[in-house]
């Protein structure tokens, strides 16, 4: 009984991980639009590169946890809920995308006030101090927005980016968020292939990584100069992030879908090599 409680404890502490990794890989584009707003886009990202060293660390915890309990469950032959485990993480990135669609228009608020702050300072210790400081809590509260209805109203009637590259924004996302879990799924459907299985997990994230690099975020870069030049709207901006974060989310719920087919080429290509 303890054993499990504690195993319970540590899919807890898995999900957990996933949720602020997928969060903040969505408060990404909040960046963009607090850098179009302020006009310092270079800032802008270094300071989110903060929440990104906090995502690294939550990825460098999640993968050998998540290792220990597959090790775990097929030492002890208990394999009837293992797509559970995974089925629970994937819902984790729903949940946290979600999250991250919700929090957009207070935390490009909160970044463009980071930025103002920081031509104060010029100190990150500074500026983290008054972070945690009375004055930023305040600011804080005052911060806090629901996402606007019209953006959602508005979707139907405008899109401001390509079919093309919200297409393919859902597939890799689809591709990246699947990619791990379905080659440690892989482990399970074949234990001796498990290591092979693995390590086939980079070469997966590769591919979604091509499509990121090549289709979506220049696209996403050229428009993010193009408001800071004039030659684009913030609101048609604002529109195009809507529907890279919508693509996202449908992105993760596919998914689903892919985990055990994915798993099972995973397996037949560890076999061949």
């Amino acid at each position: 009984m303890g054993a499990d409680i504690l195993m319970d404890g540590r899919l807890a502490i898995l999900i957990g991980l996933t949720f602020v990794m997928h969060l903040i890989a969505t408060l990404a584009f909040s960046v963009r639009i607090a850098g179009t707003r302020t006009g310092k886009i270079a800032l802008s990202l270094a300071l989110f590169n903060i929440l990104v060293l906090v995502s690294r660390t939550s990825n460098g915890l999640q993968a050998p946890l998540l290792a220990k309990r597959i090790e775990h469950n097929l030492a002890a032959h208990t394999l009837a809920g293992a797509s559970a485990d995974f089925r629970w993480l994937l819902l984790a990135t729903s949940a946290a995308t979600l999250a991250g669609a919700f929090l957009i228009p207070t935390f490009q608020r909160l970044i463009g006030h980071a930025v103002t702050a920081f031509g104060v300072y010029r100190s990150m210790p500074k500026l983290l101090l008054r972070g945690i400081s009375r004055t930023g809590v305040v600011y804080l509260r005052r911060s806090v927005r629901i996402p606007s209805q019209n953006n959602l109203i508005r979707m139907g009637r405008r899109r401001g980016v390509p079919v093309r590259v919200v297409v393919l924004n859902t597939a890799a996302t689809a591709i990246s968020t699947v990619g791990v879990f379905s080659a440690l799924y892989a482990g399970y459907l074949h234990p001796e292939l498990r290591s092979t299985a693995a390590n086939l997990s980079g070469t997966i994230n590769g591919v979604a990584m091509i499509f990121m690099a090549i289709f979506i975020d220049p696209q996403l870069s050229m428009m993010t100069d193009d408001v800071t030049d004039g030659r684009l709207s913030e609101g048609a901006f604002r529109q195009s992030v809507t529907w890279l974060v919508g693509s996202r989310f449908v992105g993760t719920l596919l998914a689903q879908t892919l985990l055990i087919p994915a798993a099972m080429l995973i397996a037949a290509v560890a076999r061949l090599l």
